[in-house]
Protein backbone atom coordinates (compact mmCIF):
# COMPACT_ATOMS: atom_id res chain seq x y z
CA UNK A 1 0.00 0.00 0.00
CA UNK A 2 1.10 3.45 -1.12
CA UNK A 3 0.50 6.49 0.72
CA UNK A 4 1.14 8.85 -2.12
CA UNK A 5 -1.88 10.48 -3.45
CA UNK A 6 -2.49 9.98 -7.23
CA UNK A 7 -1.35 13.30 -9.54
CA UNK A 8 -5.25 13.55 -10.74
CA UNK A 9 -5.94 13.89 -6.87
CA UNK A 10 -6.18 18.04 -7.08
CA UNK A 11 -9.06 19.21 -5.03
CA UNK A 12 -9.66 18.11 -1.33
CA UNK A 13 -12.62 18.01 1.12
CA UNK A 14 -11.91 18.80 4.55
CA UNK A 15 -13.82 16.73 7.36
CA UNK A 16 -13.68 17.80 10.99
CA UNK A 17 -15.90 15.36 13.44
CA UNK A 18 -16.57 16.91 16.33
CA UNK A 19 -17.19 15.73 19.74
CA UNK A 20 -17.86 16.38 23.37
CA UNK A 21 -13.90 16.85 23.85
CA UNK A 22 -13.07 18.40 20.67
CA UNK A 23 -15.05 21.23 19.41
CA UNK A 24 -15.41 24.92 19.11
CA UNK A 25 -12.48 27.05 18.55
CA UNK A 26 -10.59 24.10 19.08
CA UNK A 27 -11.66 22.43 15.79
CA UNK A 28 -11.61 24.96 13.54
CA UNK A 29 -7.98 25.74 14.44
CA UNK A 30 -7.45 22.49 14.16
CA UNK A 31 -9.66 22.39 10.29
CA UNK A 32 -7.34 25.28 9.55
CA UNK A 33 -4.24 23.97 9.89
CA UNK A 34 -5.58 20.58 8.46
CA UNK A 35 -5.62 23.07 5.17
CA UNK A 36 -2.30 24.30 5.26
CA UNK A 37 -1.26 20.58 5.52
CA UNK A 38 -2.84 19.61 2.10
CA UNK A 39 -1.92 22.71 0.65
CA UNK A 40 1.57 22.02 1.41
CA UNK A 41 1.03 18.50 -0.45
CA UNK A 42 0.09 20.27 -3.71
CA UNK A 43 -3.96 20.10 -3.31
CA UNK A 44 -6.53 22.56 -3.65
CA UNK A 45 -8.71 22.73 -0.85
CA UNK A 46 -12.79 23.47 -2.20
CA UNK A 47 -14.41 23.12 0.65
CA UNK A 48 -15.25 21.76 4.38
CA UNK A 49 -18.03 19.76 6.09
CA UNK A 50 -18.30 19.51 9.85
CA UNK A 51 -20.18 16.44 11.51
CA UNK A 52 -21.25 16.26 15.62
CA UNK A 53 -20.61 12.88 16.86
CA UNK A 54 -20.06 11.23 20.39
CA UNK A 55 -16.77 9.33 19.05
CA UNK A 56 -15.08 9.20 16.21
CA UNK A 57 -14.31 5.45 16.84
CA UNK A 58 -17.71 4.60 15.47
CA UNK A 59 -17.32 1.85 12.40
CA UNK A 60 -19.13 4.41 10.38
CA UNK A 61 -17.26 7.91 11.29
CA UNK A 62 -20.13 9.95 9.40
CA UNK A 63 -24.16 9.29 9.14
CA UNK A 64 -25.68 8.51 6.62
CA UNK A 65 -27.16 12.18 5.81
CA UNK A 66 -23.89 13.56 5.84
CA UNK A 67 -22.51 10.74 3.87
CA UNK A 68 -24.95 10.85 0.88
CA UNK A 69 -24.21 14.84 1.26
CA UNK A 70 -20.29 14.65 0.47
CA UNK A 71 -20.70 12.00 -1.87
CA UNK A 72 -22.60 14.47 -3.76
CA UNK A 73 -19.53 17.00 -3.82
CA UNK A 74 -17.91 14.02 -4.42
CA UNK A 75 -19.67 13.48 -7.85
CA UNK A 76 -21.49 10.08 -6.19
CA UNK A 77 -19.01 7.84 -7.37
CA UNK A 78 -19.24 5.27 -4.45
CA UNK A 79 -22.19 2.96 -2.63
CA UNK A 80 -23.46 5.15 -0.51
CA UNK A 81 -25.10 2.48 1.74
CA UNK A 82 -23.87 2.12 5.41
CA UNK A 83 -24.95 -0.36 8.05
CA UNK A 84 -26.29 2.31 10.74
CA UNK A 85 -24.85 2.05 14.04
CA UNK A 86 -27.63 1.84 17.10
CA UNK A 87 -26.70 4.80 18.39
CA UNK A 88 -25.86 6.33 15.16
CA UNK A 89 -27.70 10.00 15.46
CA UNK A 90 -28.36 10.51 11.83
CA UNK A 91 -30.29 13.80 13.11
CA UNK A 92 -27.03 14.82 13.94
CA UNK A 93 -26.96 19.10 12.94
CA UNK A 94 -23.99 20.91 10.95
CA UNK A 95 -21.73 22.40 13.17
CA UNK A 96 -21.44 25.93 13.08
CA UNK A 97 -17.69 27.13 12.56
CA UNK A 98 -16.35 30.21 11.25
CA UNK A 99 -15.44 29.89 7.38
CA UNK A 100 -12.25 30.22 6.45
CA UNK A 101 -11.17 33.56 4.08
CA UNK A 102 -10.14 31.32 1.28
CA UNK A 103 -11.74 28.50 1.81
CA UNK A 104 -15.76 27.51 1.44
CA UNK A 105 -17.14 25.72 3.78
CA UNK A 106 -20.33 23.57 4.43
CA UNK A 107 -21.05 24.11 0.53
CA UNK A 108 -21.02 23.21 -2.46
CA UNK A 109 -17.41 24.25 -3.94
CA UNK A 110 -16.98 25.04 -7.80
CA UNK A 111 -15.30 21.28 -8.72
CA UNK A 112 -15.85 18.56 -7.29
CA UNK A 113 -13.61 17.19 -4.79
CA UNK A 114 -12.11 14.15 -6.04
CA UNK A 115 -10.04 13.41 -2.27
CA UNK A 116 -11.54 13.55 1.29
CA UNK A 117 -9.44 14.03 4.35
CA UNK A 118 -10.66 13.73 7.57
CA UNK A 119 -9.35 16.34 10.36
CA UNK A 120 -8.72 12.78 13.01
CA UNK A 121 -7.19 9.64 12.89
CA UNK A 122 -9.32 6.95 11.51
CA UNK A 123 -8.69 3.28 11.71
CA UNK A 124 -7.80 1.03 8.62
CA UNK A 125 -12.16 -0.21 9.08
CA UNK A 126 -12.97 3.49 9.23
CA UNK A 127 -11.22 4.48 6.12
CA UNK A 128 -11.98 1.29 3.98
CA UNK A 129 -15.80 2.01 4.95
CA UNK A 130 -15.55 5.86 3.95
CA UNK A 131 -13.71 5.16 0.57
CA UNK A 132 -16.03 2.67 -0.43
CA UNK A 133 -19.25 4.78 -0.09
CA UNK A 134 -17.73 7.52 -1.99
CA UNK A 135 -16.22 5.83 -4.18
CA UNK A 136 -12.23 8.62 -3.38
CA UNK A 137 -9.32 8.43 -2.53
CA UNK A 138 -9.70 9.34 1.82
CA UNK A 139 -6.47 10.06 3.95
CA UNK A 140 -7.13 10.44 7.51
CA UNK A 141 -4.54 13.22 9.25
CA UNK A 142 -1.70 11.35 10.66
CA UNK A 143 -2.02 9.62 6.34
CA UNK A 144 -1.71 13.58 5.27
CA UNK A 145 1.51 14.42 7.80
CA UNK A 146 3.64 11.12 7.12
CA UNK A 147 3.28 11.87 3.27
CA UNK A 148 4.82 15.23 3.87
CA UNK A 149 7.70 14.06 6.14
CA UNK A 150 8.56 11.56 3.36
CA UNK A 151 8.36 14.04 0.70
CA UNK A 152 10.21 16.38 2.61
CA UNK A 153 12.90 14.21 3.94
CA UNK A 154 16.20 14.88 2.57
CA UNK A 155 19.52 13.14 4.58
CA UNK A 156 19.66 9.28 5.01
CA UNK A 157 19.11 9.49 8.64
CA UNK A 158 15.18 11.46 8.52
CA UNK A 159 14.28 9.15 5.30
CA UNK A 160 14.97 5.89 7.14
CA UNK A 161 12.99 7.71 10.21
CA UNK A 162 10.21 8.64 7.96
CA UNK A 163 9.76 5.33 5.91
CA UNK A 164 10.10 3.44 9.39
CA UNK A 165 6.79 5.25 10.48
CA UNK A 166 5.10 5.17 7.06
CA UNK A 167 5.69 1.10 7.14
CA UNK A 168 3.91 1.29 10.65
CA UNK A 169 1.02 3.17 9.33
CA UNK A 170 0.93 1.13 6.48
CA UNK A 171 0.90 -2.46 8.28
CA UNK A 172 -2.58 -2.98 9.69
CA UNK A 173 -3.65 -1.53 6.52
CA UNK A 174 -2.82 -4.19 4.12
CA UNK A 175 -5.53 -6.05 5.41
CA UNK A 176 -7.65 -4.15 4.26
CA UNK A 177 -6.36 -3.56 1.04
CA UNK A 178 -5.19 -7.14 0.54
CA UNK A 179 -7.96 -9.15 0.91
CA UNK A 180 -10.93 -7.42 -1.14
CA UNK A 181 -11.04 -8.03 -4.86
CA UNK A 182 -8.27 -10.85 -4.88
CA UNK A 183 -10.10 -12.97 -2.37
CA UNK A 184 -13.29 -13.19 -4.23
CA UNK A 185 -10.84 -14.01 -7.49
CA UNK A 186 -8.51 -16.30 -6.33
CA UNK A 187 -10.29 -17.75 -3.61
CA UNK A 188 -10.16 -17.68 -0.28
CA UNK A 189 -6.62 -19.23 0.77
CA UNK A 190 -4.78 -17.43 -2.23
CA UNK A 191 -5.62 -14.46 -0.65
CA UNK A 192 -4.82 -15.20 2.49
CA UNK A 193 -1.55 -15.88 1.30
CA UNK A 194 -1.29 -12.84 -0.60
CA UNK A 195 -1.69 -10.98 2.62
CA UNK A 196 0.62 -12.62 4.66
CA UNK A 197 3.48 -12.42 2.03
CA UNK A 198 2.46 -8.89 2.15
CA UNK A 199 2.98 -8.65 5.96
CA UNK A 200 6.18 -10.23 5.94
CA UNK A 201 7.78 -8.00 3.36
CA UNK A 202 6.78 -5.25 5.31
CA UNK A 203 7.75 -6.69 8.51
CA UNK A 204 11.63 -7.66 6.99
CA UNK A 205 11.41 -4.13 5.19
CA UNK A 206 10.83 -2.31 8.72
CA UNK A 207 13.59 -4.94 10.58
CA UNK A 208 16.08 -4.31 7.99
CA UNK A 209 15.29 -0.38 8.36
CA UNK A 210 15.25 -0.37 12.07
CA UNK A 211 19.16 -1.79 11.77
CA UNK A 212 19.84 0.81 8.94
CA UNK A 213 18.79 3.42 11.78
CA UNK A 214 20.69 2.12 14.61
CA UNK A 215 23.93 2.28 13.16
CA UNK A 216 23.03 6.11 11.51
CA UNK A 217 21.86 6.99 14.74
CA UNK A 218 25.69 5.65 16.58
CA UNK A 219 27.14 7.96 13.86
CA UNK A 220 24.94 11.21 15.00
CA UNK A 221 25.73 10.00 18.61
CA UNK A 222 29.28 10.02 18.01
CA UNK A 223 28.97 13.20 16.92
CA UNK A 224 27.18 14.81 19.00
CA UNK A 225 29.72 13.56 21.86
CA UNK A 226 32.45 15.58 20.07
CA UNK A 227 30.48 18.68 20.40
CA UNK A 228 29.92 18.02 23.78
CA UNK A 229 32.41 20.51 24.99
CA UNK A 230 30.88 23.01 23.19
CA UNK A 231 28.19 25.53 23.85
CA UNK A 232 25.32 24.33 21.82
CA UNK A 233 21.85 26.30 21.12
CA UNK A 234 18.75 24.25 19.61
CA UNK A 235 16.01 26.44 17.64
CA UNK A 236 12.71 24.09 18.95
CA UNK A 237 9.01 24.76 17.88
CA UNK A 238 5.89 24.55 15.73
CA UNK A 239 6.50 23.82 12.27
CA UNK A 240 6.27 27.24 9.62
CA UNK A 241 7.45 29.24 13.24
CA UNK A 242 10.10 30.70 11.13
CA UNK A 243 13.19 28.52 13.04
CA UNK A 244 14.97 27.86 9.73
CA UNK A 245 14.97 31.66 8.70
CA UNK A 246 16.26 33.00 12.15
CA UNK A 247 18.79 29.66 11.89
CA UNK A 248 19.88 31.60 8.49
CA UNK A 249 20.10 34.99 10.34
CA UNK A 250 22.01 34.33 13.19
CA UNK A 251 24.75 31.34 11.43
CA UNK A 252 24.89 33.71 8.48
CA UNK A 253 24.63 30.14 6.27
CA UNK A 254 21.67 28.34 3.66
CA UNK A 255 19.72 26.96 5.45
CA UNK A 256 16.34 26.63 3.88
CA UNK A 257 13.43 28.67 4.89
CA UNK A 258 10.43 28.50 3.31
CA UNK A 259 6.87 29.46 4.44
CA UNK A 260 5.30 25.94 4.31
CA UNK A 261 4.91 23.25 6.80
CA UNK A 262 7.71 20.85 7.79
CA UNK A 263 10.44 22.30 5.46
CA UNK A 264 12.36 21.38 8.03
CA UNK A 265 13.02 17.45 8.81
CA UNK A 266 16.72 17.29 9.08
CA UNK A 267 18.19 18.53 12.24
CA UNK A 268 21.25 20.96 11.20
CA UNK A 269 24.02 22.26 12.61
CA UNK A 270 26.37 25.42 12.26
CA UNK A 271 28.28 27.89 14.25
CA UNK A 272 26.92 31.09 15.27
CA UNK A 273 27.96 33.90 12.98
CA UNK A 274 30.48 36.64 13.34
CA UNK A 275 32.13 33.12 15.02
CA UNK A 276 33.23 33.56 18.93
CA UNK A 277 35.39 31.18 21.02
CA UNK A 278 35.59 29.00 21.80
CA UNK A 279 32.37 28.66 19.09
CA UNK A 280 29.15 28.21 19.61
CA UNK A 281 27.19 25.78 17.80
CA UNK A 282 23.07 26.37 16.42
CA UNK A 283 21.15 23.70 15.59
CA UNK A 284 17.68 23.36 13.87
CA UNK A 285 15.19 21.07 14.58
CA UNK A 286 12.53 19.45 12.95
CA UNK A 287 8.96 21.33 13.95
CA UNK A 288 6.07 20.24 15.70
CA UNK A 289 2.44 20.02 15.16
CA UNK A 290 -0.80 18.84 17.02
CA UNK A 291 -1.59 15.32 17.11
CA UNK A 292 1.91 14.16 15.54
CA UNK A 293 1.41 10.51 15.13
CA UNK A 294 3.11 8.98 17.78
CA UNK A 295 5.63 6.67 15.75
CA UNK A 296 7.02 9.90 14.39
CA UNK A 297 7.91 11.26 17.80
CA UNK A 298 9.56 7.71 18.37
CA UNK A 299 11.15 8.13 15.06
CA UNK A 300 12.85 11.32 15.50
CA UNK A 301 13.77 10.66 18.85
CA UNK A 302 17.29 10.37 17.97
CA UNK A 303 16.98 13.59 16.37
CA UNK A 304 15.30 15.33 19.26
CA UNK A 305 18.53 14.62 21.28
CA UNK A 306 20.38 17.55 19.55
CA UNK A 307 17.64 19.42 21.77
CA UNK A 308 18.08 17.77 24.65
CA UNK A 309 21.93 18.15 25.04
CA UNK A 310 21.88 21.76 24.15
CA UNK A 311 23.28 24.06 26.42
CA UNK A 312 20.14 26.69 25.49
CA UNK A 313 16.76 26.32 23.93
CA UNK A 314 15.28 29.02 21.81
CA UNK A 315 11.30 28.17 21.78
CA UNK A 316 10.44 29.96 18.28
CA UNK A 317 6.90 30.89 17.94
CA UNK A 318 5.11 32.95 15.16
CA UNK A 319 4.53 35.79 17.11
CA UNK A 320 1.46 36.99 14.50
CA UNK A 321 -0.33 33.57 14.64
CA UNK A 322 -2.94 34.33 17.19
CA UNK A 323 -3.32 30.15 18.63
CA UNK A 324 1.13 30.81 19.14
CA UNK A 325 -0.05 29.96 22.86
CA UNK A 326 -1.47 26.07 22.05
CA UNK A 327 1.42 25.95 19.73
CA UNK A 328 3.88 26.18 22.51
CA UNK A 329 1.75 24.14 24.35
CA UNK A 330 2.44 21.15 21.78
CA UNK A 331 6.24 22.03 21.65
CA UNK A 332 6.37 22.05 25.64
CA UNK A 333 4.50 18.00 25.64
CA UNK A 334 6.48 16.97 22.63
CA UNK A 335 10.31 17.78 24.72
CA UNK A 336 8.60 16.39 27.56
CA UNK A 337 7.96 13.34 25.98
CA UNK A 338 11.84 12.86 24.49
CA UNK A 339 13.16 14.00 28.82
CA UNK A 340 14.04 17.93 27.65
CA UNK A 341 13.25 19.58 30.67
CA UNK A 342 15.76 21.54 33.12
CA UNK A 343 17.62 23.27 30.16
CA UNK A 344 18.02 27.15 30.29
CA UNK A 345 15.25 28.28 27.90
CA UNK A 346 14.11 31.43 26.06
CA UNK A 347 10.73 32.25 24.28
CA UNK A 348 11.30 33.80 20.59
CA UNK A 349 8.39 35.95 19.73
CA UNK A 350 9.22 35.72 16.03
CA UNK A 351 8.05 37.33 13.08
CA UNK A 352 7.35 41.29 14.83
CA UNK A 353 7.62 42.36 11.20
CA UNK A 354 3.91 40.82 11.10
CA UNK A 355 2.63 42.92 14.57
CA UNK A 356 1.23 46.57 15.32
CA UNK A 357 3.32 48.07 17.75
CA UNK A 358 0.42 48.02 20.02
CA UNK A 359 0.10 44.41 19.00
CA UNK A 360 4.22 43.66 20.06
CA UNK A 361 3.89 45.86 23.68
CA UNK A 362 0.81 43.53 24.42
CA UNK A 363 3.04 40.78 23.87
CA UNK A 364 5.70 42.13 25.50
CA UNK A 365 3.73 42.84 29.06
CA UNK A 366 2.23 39.35 28.54
CA UNK A 367 5.83 37.55 28.35
CA UNK A 368 7.79 39.92 29.82
CA UNK A 369 10.98 37.40 30.31
CA UNK A 370 10.45 36.42 25.90
CA UNK A 371 12.52 38.37 23.26
CA UNK A 372 11.00 40.42 20.37
CA UNK A 373 12.57 39.33 16.67
CA UNK A 374 11.89 39.42 13.02
CA UNK A 375 14.44 37.48 11.14
CA UNK A 376 14.37 40.17 8.77
CA UNK A 377 15.35 42.71 10.65
CA UNK A 378 19.38 43.31 11.38
CA UNK A 379 18.95 44.73 14.64
CA UNK A 380 17.19 42.06 16.41
CA UNK A 381 19.36 39.51 14.75
CA UNK A 382 22.50 41.08 16.80
CA UNK A 383 20.77 41.21 19.79
CA UNK A 384 19.83 37.42 19.88
CA UNK A 385 23.47 36.93 18.89
CA UNK A 386 24.55 39.21 21.86
CA UNK A 387 22.03 37.17 24.32
CA UNK A 388 23.65 33.82 23.24
CA UNK A 389 27.26 34.91 23.95
CA UNK A 390 26.55 35.84 26.93
CA UNK A 391 24.79 33.18 28.45
CA UNK A 392 27.70 31.07 26.96
CA UNK A 393 30.20 33.26 28.73
CA UNK A 394 27.97 33.31 32.15
CA UNK A 395 28.92 29.38 32.31
CA UNK A 396 32.54 29.50 31.19
CA UNK A 397 35.26 29.56 33.72
CA UNK A 398 37.62 32.42 33.65
CA UNK A 399 41.33 31.54 34.57
CA UNK A 400 44.66 32.55 34.29
CA UNK A 401 47.23 30.54 32.45
CA UNK A 402 51.00 31.21 32.57
CA UNK A 403 52.69 30.36 28.98
CA UNK A 404 56.51 29.98 28.79
CA UNK A 405 58.01 31.84 25.58
CA UNK A 406 59.67 28.69 25.06
CA UNK A 407 56.33 27.07 24.44
CA UNK A 408 55.80 27.17 21.01
CA UNK A 409 52.30 26.89 19.50
CA UNK A 410 50.02 26.70 22.74
CA UNK A 411 49.15 30.81 22.45
CA UNK A 412 48.06 29.78 19.02
CA UNK A 413 45.86 26.98 20.18
CA UNK A 414 44.62 29.21 23.05
CA UNK A 415 43.16 31.77 20.92
CA UNK A 416 41.76 29.30 18.34
CA UNK A 417 39.60 27.58 21.12
CA UNK A 418 39.17 30.02 24.35
CA UNK A 419 38.34 33.67 24.49
CA UNK A 420 41.59 35.97 25.57
CA UNK A 421 39.74 38.63 27.76
CA UNK A 422 43.65 40.06 29.14
CA UNK A 423 47.33 39.29 27.95
CA UNK A 424 50.32 40.62 29.84
CA UNK A 425 53.97 39.87 28.10
CA UNK A 426 56.72 39.78 30.90
CA UNK A 427 60.18 38.87 31.44
CA UNK A 428 59.83 35.09 30.69
CA UNK A 429 56.38 34.33 30.01
CA UNK A 430 52.82 35.32 29.20
CA UNK A 431 50.25 35.62 31.60
CA UNK A 432 47.00 35.14 29.40
CA UNK A 433 43.49 34.86 30.96
CA UNK A 434 40.87 33.13 29.63
CA UNK A 435 37.35 32.05 29.70
CA UNK A 436 36.35 28.48 28.15
CA UNK A 437 34.74 25.29 29.49
CA UNK A 438 36.05 23.02 32.33
CA UNK A 439 37.01 20.44 29.82
CA UNK A 440 39.41 22.45 27.84
CA UNK A 441 40.72 23.85 30.26
CA UNK A 442 41.78 20.92 32.17
CA UNK A 443 42.89 19.63 28.91
CA UNK A 444 45.23 22.77 28.58
CA UNK A 445 46.76 22.44 32.06
CA UNK A 446 47.87 18.94 31.26
CA UNK A 447 49.47 19.92 28.62
CA UNK A 448 51.44 22.93 30.20
CA UNK A 449 52.53 20.26 32.59
CA UNK A 450 54.03 18.19 30.00
CA UNK A 451 56.50 20.91 28.80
Amino acid sequence: MQLTAKASLNHALLISICTPDFKGDEATESLAELARLVTTLGFKVVGTQSQKQSSTKKVNVLGLGKLAEIAHLTGNKGEVSVEVEEDDDLSEELVDETPFADIPSDNLPFACADVVVFDCDLSPSQLRNVENQLGVEVFDRTGIIIEIFSRHARTKTAKLQVEIARLNYVAPRLRESSCGDKERQMGKGAGETTLELNRRKVRDQLAELKRELVSVQDEMKGRRTQRAELFCVALVGYTNAGKSSLMRAITGSDVEGENKLFATLDTTVRALFPITQPRILVSDTVGFIKKLPHDLVASFHSTLAEAHDASLLLYVVDASDASFRAQLDVVHGVLEEVGVEDSKKLLILNKSDLLSSEQEQALMEEFPEAMMTSARNPADVSKLHQYIVGVAQDEMIEEEIIVPYTAKGIIGEIRASMSVTKEDYEFDHIKVTVRSNAIDLARLKKRMLSL
